[in-house]
């Protein structure tokens, strides 16, 4: 096969999307000024002038995954008729949550409420409605929405590769206007480079959100300092660490890492319901359900058009997660297809977008309401610590926990393990894009992609922290918003012409 032309396209991908990724790196390791004072422009053009489009397009997804689960296409298989899963249910939920949650989850799962309570986007003027807006606003970016992007393009992924033929890449959506070379055209190649680097900056934000917790989780409890030379050593650990269980493959390494991600998540769950404030958890999950239902179409659309203090947190917050949700589209998109081979679309659509949002609403309503409670009772004022520096939240609430030390070197396992659970699944995707699709790739390209990941990731912390963190996923998603709807027509279009009315589906 080393004459065939899909080995001259995966070169081409390959060389192109590494070469535009060093130059990213080594602009920002020579220039990390300029560089930081650039990604800031462009975080500030893009939230001013393409916030109202995100806003669109991920609501257009979730209307896209409801309509096709409901459709004569419901009970299509995600492979071929007579297929069989290749993951049981539980494996597979772990490695969605593994891939899709895991990392801004444990991030944001403490401090995102505590910042909420402080800054009242919904203009709560006491504090226990804040407390609920709180919680509400949080469940908004993790819910529906960001599933509905990762499995729109999983979808259209999986009917493309596992039922047409064509190679795991992301140009493969297109077949329907590019024609069954689409890999090969000029648009296609550009497609898929622009899928690489859309990867490559989603899950190096997760990275660097990653390392800099964990390095004040080791600053809160060992007094190890917090500085750009500590995230440096965790990010070649970790580093060596995701790719090398990228080598060992779907089945050994990452689904054991993403196993061992759901037991953990389980028993720190149950750890602080039990040892926590139990009944004002359990009254808080069942608020932030009826919250987030009742004001889910007024939130999901609501873009603040003539300013004010809202308009601030929807550029810093929700903006931010869209983009950050699209950017990790064709990272997440590609795994989930993976591993969802020989589903029907509506047990796919059931279990992408309501499973992982209930996961969402216990998680928060357990560690987000617990420091909410210590927050609103005036058991201690850690908010504005919390805002501070969001890497201690977690740990900061479990100071007021029984037990709370244990539970925070474990929570640090977890964040540890989800971040190489992420990273290690995205290495592989990475691997397979820039080598036509191949469902094993190359170890080759897993090093290299691995390394790179974690370079961006140091780049992006020096140059600016959280902010370029957030500019890179901004930027990476811009393109891919638009590359993800017309995938949408795409798939469509496709199963109408494959399946006429008339024609059984299956």
């Amino acid at each position: 096969m080393s004459n065939t032309p899909e080995v001259q396209t995966s070169k081409f991908v390959y060389y192109v999307s590494l070469i535009f990724v060093l130059c990213v790196v080594g602009i920002g390791l020579m220039l990390p000024v300029q560089f930081g004072g650039f990604t800031g422009s462009v975080f500030t053009f893009l939230t001013k002038y393409m916030g109202w489009w995100y806003m669109l397009a991920v609501n257009f997804f979730v209307i896209f995954c409801i309509v096709l689960a409901f459709s004569r296409f419901g009970s299509l298989k995600m492979g071929k008729p007579d297929e069989k899963p290749e993951f049981s249910t539980m494996s597979w939920f772990a490695m969605l949550f593994g891939a899709g949650h895991g990392v801004g989850m444990v991030f944001y799962g403490v401090a995102e409420p505590l910042i909420n309570y402080i800054v009242r986007p919904f203009g709560a003027t006491d504090s226990a409605q804040a407390a609920e807006d709180a919680l509400r606003a949080s469940i908004i970016h993790w819910g529906l929405h960001p599933w509905a992007v990762y499995a729109v393009i999983a979808m259209c992924l999986a009917y493309f590769q596992f039922r047409k033929g064509a190679p795991g890449l992301f140009s493969s959506l297109f077949l329907p206007i590019l024609g069954k070379d689409a890999a090969r055209t000029p648009i296609g190649r550009i497609i898929d480079v622009a899928a690489v680097f859309a990867t490559i900056a989603g899950v190096a934000t997760s990275v660097g959100l990653a390392v800099m917790q964990v390095n004040s989780g080791l600053h809160f409890l060992f007094k190890l300092p917090e500085n750009i030379t500590v995230q440096l050593s965790l990010i070649v650990i970790l580093g060596f660490f995701y790719t090398f269980c990228t080598a060992t493959g779907l089945d050994k390494g990452i689904k054991l890492l993403a196993n061992s991600n759901l037991t953990l998540c389980i028993v720190l769950s149950v750890g602080l319901l039990l040892l926590g404030p139990t009944l004002p958890i359990i009254e808080t999950s069942m608020a932030v359900i009826g919250n987030y239902l009742s004001h889910f179409i007024t939130d999901s659309f609501r873009v603040a058009p003539y300013g004010g203090s809202y308009r601030s947190w929807l550029d810093d917050w929700t903006l931010y997660y869209w983009a950050w949700w699209i950017a990790w589209g064709p990272f997440v998109g590609s795994f989930v297809a993976r591993i969802s081979r020989g589903r029907t679309i509506r047990e796919f659509v059931a279990g992408v977008l309501i499973v992982p949002t209930l996961g969402g609403v216990v998680w928060f309503s357990i560690f987000g309401g617990t420091a909410l409670h210590i927050q609103v009772t005036g058991i201690a004022d850690i908010a504005q610590t919390v805002k501070d520096n969001i890497g201690v939240g977690v740990y900061l609430m479990y100071d007021y926990v029984p037990l709370g030390s244990i539970m925070s070197v474990l929570m640090m396992a977890l964040l540890i393990i989800f971040v190489v659970t992420s990273a290690s699944s995205s290495t592989y995707v990475l691997a397979m894009y820039t080598s036509d699709g191949m469902l094993n790739p190359p170890k080759s390209r897993m090093a290299v992609w691995g390394t790179l990941q974690a370079g961006l990731a140091f780049v992006l912390l020096l140059t600016g922290g959280i902010k370029a963190l957030q500019t890179s996923s901004i930027t990476a998603a811009a393109p891919f918003s638009i590359i993800t709807v017309v995938a949408c027509w795409c798939l469509w279009t496709a199963l109408n012409k494959d399946f006429p009315k008339g024609v059984e589906v299956r």
